[in-house]
């Protein structure tokens, strides 16, 4: 039976180093020459040259951007950003801007008919609050509160109490329309 020696592994190594060398050399495209000399071969530098020699993939493409906001849909971001901030005065002029340059999406426009609701609930002024909630109502007839505004001791009731309304309304106006009907047969 014939033994391995390990002194015949350890000569052999460098051979088989420059072996892989020459034929990562031979298959890679875009591999430059360096001005350095040569190195021996040893494991550490086998590898780099290994890795040198495969290509990097290609860069990912950019996100899509986001369309850009309408003059009206800035207004609005601002008119809810002065809210939050506390500045109801100019909160309301933007929220105002906004709905005079145009919020394409029904929503939106319910969105700034309810902060100006907020606004004048919590300046007094239920007339007012009263009419800009109807406007987003008329906006998005699904329109409502988040939760946790809906609990609001001011705005919460009198957005319950213009929907109940409205909804006495319907009821009356289906009514109305049910017996006109059976009148007509």
């Amino acid at each position: 039976m014939m033994g391995f020696h390990p002194h015949t592994f350890r000569a052999a190594w460098p051979l088989a180093a420059l072996l892989v060398l020459a034929c990562a050399g031979c298959a890679a495209p875009g591999v430059t020459e360096t001005a350095e000399p040569p190195k021996a071969a040893t494991p550490s530098n086998v590898h780099r040259k290994i890795e040198a020699t495969v290509p990097a993939a290609p860069p990912n493409p950019p996100p899509p951007k986001a369309p850009a906001l309408s003059k009206g849909e800035q207004e609005l971001e601002k008119g809810i950003k002065s809210y939050e901030e506390a500045e109801y005065k100019a909160s309301a002029k933007q929220l105002q801007n906004s709905l005079d340059l145009g919020l394409d999406a029904k929503r939106d426009q319910a969105k700034a008919h309810k902060y100006l609701a907020f606004i004048n609930c919590v300046t007094g002024r239920e007339k007012k609050c009263r009419s800009e909630f109807n406007k987003a109502l008329d906006a998005d007839p699904k329109f409502d509160l988040e939760p946790a505004e809906a609990g609001h001791p001011i705005w919460g009731q009198v957005l319950r109490s213009i929907k109940a309304e409205r909804a006495a309304k319907a009821e009356r106006a289906a009514k109305a329309e049910r017996a006109a009907k059976a009148k007509s047969k």
